[in-house]
């Protein structure tokens, strides 16, 4: 059913999380997983001054050490790729470019202000793709100890996906 599984990152706390679900899932489909680290230069908090000196390198840096850490945690063929652009639109775009069959994203369930301060990527992506999206409750605060799929309750948002997990 899937060859070929999205899982974008951010490097923050409780990705760990995310990462162990979908490789199970690709696990138990043999299929591959996509890392992408979207670098978000379309944020205010990057202005047009600081994306093309030292503080680029450094966000790319960092991009690059999510991504070689989600890579390390898996047991299951990967590739990986870091975009620049809005977040949302970056992971729809790829997904489509690269034909992925299912993103598996985190989200941290923030509603109200919170949401409408900080916007939401998992919501905006949930809206845009045409693939199956798979959201994961994540934590800024837990580690990325490994769990196991069981342990893990997933926000499902396509019906397809949640009846593959059950």
């Amino acid at each position: 059913m899937y060859d070929t599984i999205l899982v974008p990152t951010d490097g923050g706390g409780g990705i760990g999380r995310v990462i162990d679900h979908a490789a199970e899932i690709a696990a138990a489909h043999g299929a591959a997983l996509q890392f992408l680290y979207v670098l978000n230069t379309d944020s205010a908090a990057v202005s047009a001054a600081a994306v093309g000196g030292e503080a680029h390198e450094l966000l790319r840096s960092q991009g690059e050490e999510a991504l070689a850490d989600a890579d390390a945690r898996v047991d299951v063929p990967t590739e990986t790729a870091l975009l620049e652009g809005q977040p949302a639109d970056r992971i729809v775009e790829y997904a489509d470019r690269t034909g992925c069959d299912l993103i598996v994203m985190g989200t941290h369930g923030r509603g109200g202000l919170g949401r409408l301060l900080l916007g939401s990527v998992a919501e905006r992506v949930v809206r845009l793709s045409s693939q199956p999206v798979l959201t994961v409750h994540v934590d800024d605060s837990a580690d990325n100890d490994k769990t196991s799929l069981e342990e893990v309750s997933p926000v499902t948002v396509d019906p397809a996906v949640s009846g593959v997990l059950e």
